[in-house]
């Protein structure tokens, strides 16, 4: 039994979709760590008055207010990273659920 081209094509675009989706997968997983990071960084500055932040190579003494809007600002900017990459990948998934029906029918013909 030989596939249509057409039906190749399409096979071949979901391979693309697939490797889309792993590749949002692995960035969220980034932000997701950098807003764990965050929100424990936010935590502790809770309980002080100043605190250190690095700059470039040296440690800077601040005030802590100072880094925690610094911080919050940076957890709302990764946020929507997060949800941005999440719409991204809905959107790829179901263009993937409805090539593979695509293809499973052209497959049973």
């Amino acid at each position: 039994m030989e596939m249509k081209k057409e039906t190749q094509e399409k096979i071949q675009q979901l391979q693309l979709y697939e490797q889309n989706i792993h590749q949002f997968l692995m960035q969220k997983q980034q932000f997701q760590s950098q807003l764990i990071e965050l929100e424990s960084a936010l935590s502790e500055l809770e309980n002080t008055e100043s605190a250190y932040k690095i700059v470039g190579n040296i440690m800077v003494m601040g005030k802590s207010a100072d880094m925690n809007k610094e911080l919050k600002q940076k957890k709302e900017m990764v946020e929507l990273r997060i949800k941005s990459l999440e719409k991204q990948e809905d959107s790829i998934k179901e263009k993937t659920e409805a090539l593979q029906k695509e293809v499973l029918e052209e497959m049973k013909e």
